[in-house]
C-alpha cells in the first residue's frame, strides 16, 4: 500500500510570480492516488493573493522538490550527527525576553540586556536572540529590530537575532529591508527567527494592523522573506535594499507540527519553543528530521531547543531565583504578566491547580548547580538530539542572570563558541 500525506497547499501569487507552499500535512495511507485539488475539496480561500486547497502526494514527495544544491551558506549552522552523547556537544545560547522590574528605570533593563549580551559573548555563547512581544505587562521585547541594533553595536562576535519575528504582525518586505540593513552594520552576525503566533492579544493584533488571517500566509511570506533576501532575479521588480543578496540565515520557530513540517520542507533550521510549551517536543523534532530536504541552506537537519534556566552554585539557591520565572508563568495563566522577587514558598502564592499547569509548561526547565543542570541536559539532548540549547533566563537580580550564564558556559556537555 502506497503512503500518502494530505497536504494543504497555498498558490500564492507575489510581484506577478506564481508557487505553491505547504500550510499543513497529516499522514493518511490511500491505494491510489487521488486528486483533490477540485470541487467540494477545494477551500475557496483567496484572500490576499492566497489560493488554499486540499491535494494528496505520496509521502515520498511532497509540495517541494529537494533543491539540487546541497552546500550550505555562510551564516547557517551545521549539523553534527550524535550516534550518542558525548561532552562538549551542545551549543549554547541565550533568549532574552528583557523583563522590566518595577521598581527600576526601563533605561535600566535596556542596559541590563546589552550586559547579558555582552556576557554571554564572553562565556562562548553562539548567538544571543531578543523575542518579540506587545502589550505584555512586563516584557520591553517589543520593538525587537531595534533592540538587536544596539546589542549588535555593543558585542563584537556573538550572533544577534529574533527569537523570533512574528510575522503577521509584519510585512514580509519591511522585514527584509530591517534585516538587510542590521547585516550591512554588522556583516554575517545576524539571524532572522520567523514564528506565526501574534505575540499578543487579538486587540492588539488589531492596532498591528494585522488580521485574524494573516497566520495562514506564514508560509508563503517565508517564501517572500527568502525570496527578498536572496539573490535578485529578473522576475522580480521589487527588490528589498538593502536585504537583496544578503541571505540573512532565517530559523523556522514554533510549538507544534506546523514549525516543523514547514522547516523540514524549506530546509531551514528548527527553533522548538519547549522553554514555555514542551508537549509536543519529542514528536516535532521527530517529524522535522523524518520530512527534512536538504537545501541550498542546509544539508543537515538542525535543531534549536529552547528551555528556561537557572543555574546557582547549590540546587537550593537555584529553586530560591528559579521562583521569579514560576510567578511569570503564574502571570501568563492569570494574564497578567508581572516580574517579582523571588520567594521562599511558592505554595503560598499559587494554587494546586495552577502548578499543575505550569510545571507542565515548564517540563524542561534546567535549574539547579552545575552538576544538576548537566545531567538535565545531558537527558534533553539523549532525547532530541538537539544540536543548541537556547536558554531564557529571567533573575531578579541581574548577577543572579550572569552568574547562571556563566556557570551554563562551564559544563563539559556544552560546547562553547570560539
Amino acid at each position: 500500500m502506497t503512503r500518502y500525506k494530505q497536504y494543504l497547499l497555498g498558490r500564492c501569487y507575489l510581484d506577478g510570480f506564481m508557487f505553491t507552499v505547504l500550510v499543513h500535512s497529516v499522514q493518511l495511507k490511500r491505494t491510489e492516488w487521488t486528486d483533490h485539488c477540485t470541487g467540494n475539496r477545494r477551500a475557496g480561500n483567496q484572500r490576499a493573493g492566497v489560493q488554499y486547497f486540499v491535494a494528496f502526494l505520496p509521502a515520498s514527495e511532497g509540495p517541494y522538490p529537494s533543491s539540487p544544491s546541497r552546500r550550505r551558506l555562510d551564516g547557517y549552522p551545521q549539523s553534527i550527527k550524535k550516534e550518542k552523547i558525548v561532552s562538549s556537544n551542545v551549543k549554547i545560547s541565550a533568549l532574552d525576553l528583557m523583563p522590566h522590574r518595577p521598581d527600576q528605570s526601563q533605561h535600566q533593563t535596556m542596559l541590563n540586556t546589552i550586559d547579558a549580551a555582552r556576557a554571554a559573548e564572553s562565556y562562548g555563547y553562539e548567538r544571543f536572540w531578543v523575542a518579540e512581544h506587545h502589550n505584555a505587562g512586563s516584557l520591553l521585547s517589543s520593538a525587537t529590530v531595534v533592540v538587536m541594533a544596539e546589542i549588535a553595536a555593543a558585542t563584537e562576535r556573538i550572533r544577534v537575532g529574533s527569537g523570533g519575528i512574528m510575522l503577521p504582525n509584519h510585512a514580509p518586505y519591511v522585514v527584509a529591508e530591517q534585516f538587510g540593513t542590521l547585516n550591512a552594520f554588522h556583516p554575517g552576525r545576524i539571524d532572522l527567527g520567523v514564528g506565526r503566533a501574534p505575540g499578543t492579544d487579538p486587540m492588539t493584533a488589531a492596532a498591528l494592523r494585522r488580521d485574524d488571517s494573516a497566520a495562514m500566509s506564514f508560509p508563503a511570506e517565508v517564501q517572500q522573506l527568502q525570496r527578498f533576501l536572496g539573490e535578485p532575479s529578473p522576475m522580480h521588480r521589487v527588490h528589498a535594499i538593502p536585504g537583496q543578496g544578503s541571505k540573512v540565515p532565517m530559523y523556522i520557530l514554533g510549538s507544534s507540527l506546523f514549525g516543523a513540517q514547514l522547516a523540514a520542507q524549506l530546509g531551514l533550521p528548527y527553533a522548538f519553543a519547549s522553554h514555555f510549551a514542551p508537549a509536543m517536543l519529542q514528536e516535532a523534532v521527530d517529524t522535522y528530521r523524518a520530512n527534512f530536504k536538504p537545501s541550498e541552506h542546509l544539508e543537515q537537519p538542525y535543531v534549536m531547543v529552547g528551555a528556561t534556566a537557572m543555574l546557582a552554585d547549590t540546587d537550593e539557591r537555584a529553586r530560591y531565583l528559579y521562583t521569579s520565572q514560576q510567578q511569570h508563568f503564574l502571570g501568563v495563566v492569570r494574564g497578567n504578566l508581572s516580574f517579582a522577587p523571588p520567594v521562599e514558598d511558592m505554595d503560598a502564592v499559587w494554587t494546586d491547580a495552577e502548578k499543575m499547569h505550569i510545571d507542565r509548561m515548564t517540563a524542561e526547565a534546567i535549574v539547579g548547580s552545575p552538576a544538576t543542570a548537566q545531567a538535565r541536559i545531558e537527558d534533553l539532548v539523549a532525547r532530541t538530539g538537539a544540536d543548541e540549547l537556547i536558554v531564557m533566563t529571567e533573575a531578579w537580580e541581574h548577577e543572579d542572570r550572569l552568574r547562571s550564564y556563566e556557570l551554563l558556559s562551564q559544563l563539559p556537555v556544552v560546547s562553547r563558541a570560539s
